[in-house]
């Protein structure tokens, strides 16, 4: 009886291993780099990677799997892979083929379960006859033409399998934001001496390091992360700006730091590997201070346009250690246009009018920004005289004579002022400094 029972029981358990995982989930879409395939799965498994030729396929074999779902394929986001299949070679294992337009290399790895998400296969595929680099970065003005135009790169938050925050009726953060900084980068491009440059321009998903990482490549003035946020309390409403906290700027100065190859170029291309470690520190720490300074500045401009035509959270600009704001050389802000979670503004969020107009107030602040403080050698350094403020709530002519770094004197000759009282709404001409 004993012997039975034990025999039954180790059938029982050869039949659980036989099918230990089950498929749950598929998806693909591909970003200017690569193209990504993911296999959601209720545990983990063990899996073998293979490619074939003539076709180009790649073959993914999964121990003690099973599916029970279809397995579609959405052939607009689906980069070269131009059909999926799968079987069973033998009882014990599950093969998915996906057949492709190119050869490529691969990269793969298992994901542990997170938020909504339970273990994930991802498949990275990179196409051998994609080799050259991003075409965003190859429009890019030359940082050493004369009069050239500064660059501010856009990052839409999320993409891809990461959502971000999702509002009651369903909106994902990953799409308006992205809907916005599309608008942003058109309202950009469309000032003299501006051009925009986005870091992702689809629903794909870039790793925070990577986003700033893609500014830098780029050579930008200053990077802009675009999001929405939620919170539990649906009332709650209005536009942010956040910069880097000081904590969030120290850890990774101190990462950068230790890596010498990097550490250079963010003083100018000068080798600081003959240098001791105080004084790669002193300049290191000279330029994050620069940068720290000029993200703060132009987060307050771009706050300053959002009280004028909008609600704002928080009437300063809020600090948190955003991995995404770490760039130690390019001034960066994060941007959160509006709460998800509050329906009025999910709503809002959607609509063409209100990307617009968060758009034109964006653009508006950076364009304070950059003609109150422009790089050398732009066509805006050349160019600002004239420029024209529109007097805002809570203004001083001292304080904007002094954002603007021209004299009081010269400010109110240009306008035609005597004493120091502006009125709200009035137009005011900011000579050259």
């Amino acid at each position: 009886m004993h012997t039975r029972l034990l025999i039954a029981v180790l059938l029982f358990l050869g039949s659980m291993q036989a099918f230990a995982a089950e498929v749950s989930g598929f998806r693909v879409w591909a970003d200017p780099v690569k193209t990504r395939a993911v296999l959601d799965l209720d545990r983990k498994t063990a899996y073998k990677l293979f490619t074939l030729q003539d076709p180009h396929r790649v073959v993914v074999d999964l121990q003690g799997t099973s599916i029970e779902i279809p397995v579609e394929l959405d052939k607009e986001h689906a980069g070269i892979i131009s059909s999926v299949r799968y079987g069973q070679p033998d009882k014990k294992t599950l093969r998915v083929v996906f057949d492709l337009t190119d050869s490529v290399e691969l990269k793969s790895f298992l994901l542990e379960p997170t938020a909504q998400y339970s273990h994930r296969l991802v498949i990275d595929l990179y196409s051998r006859s994609n080799r050259q680099a991003p075409t965003m970065v190859k429009h890019v003005a030359d940082i050493s033409k004369p009069d050239r135009d500064v660059v501010i790169a856009i990052d839409a938050g999320h993409g891809g399998e990461d959502p971000g925050a999702i509002g009651k009726k369903k909106t994902q953060e990953k799409h308006v934001v992205l809907q916005i900084a599309r608008r942003l980068k058109k309202a950009i491009d469309a000032e003299p001496g501006m051009k925009a440059i986005l870091t992702r321009d689809g629903d794909y998903y870039i790793p925070l390091r990577g986003r700033y990482e893609k500014a830098r490549k780029a050579r930008s003035d200053l990077f802009v992360s675009i999001h929405a946020d939620a919170f539990t309390k649906r009332s709650v409403r209005g536009s942010s700006v956040f910069v880097l906290s000081p904590r969030g700027a120290s850890s990774e100065f101190a990462r950068l730091l230790a890596d010498s190859e990097n550490a250079s170029d963010l003083v100018g291309g000068v080798t600081l590997n003959d240098k001791d470690d105080m004084l790669a520190s002193v300049l290191l720490d000279l330029s994050q201070s620069a940068t720290r300074e000029a993200s703060n500045k132009v987060a307050n401009d771009i706050l300053g346009s959002m009280k004028r035509t909008g609600t704002v959270h928080k009437p300063h600009v809020g600090r948190a250690n955003f991995m995404v704001l770490k760039s130690p050389d390019v001034p960066s802000v994060l941007i959160e246009t509006a709460f998800i979670s509050n329906p009025g503004e999910e709503k809002r969020l959607t609509e063409k009018e209100f990307q617009q107009r968060m758009a034109r107030t964006i653009t508006r602040g950076i364009k304070d920004y950059f003609y109150s403080s422009p790089p050398p050698g732009t066509w805006i350094a050349a160019n600002r005289d004239g420029q024209k403020y529109i007097v805002a709530r809570g203004d001083t002519l001292g304080g904007i004579a002094s954002r603007y770094s021209v004299s009081l004197n010269r400010l109110r000759t240009a306008n035609n002022i005597r004493g120091d009282v502006i009125h709200v709404g009035r137009e005011l001409v900011i000579p050259t400094s």
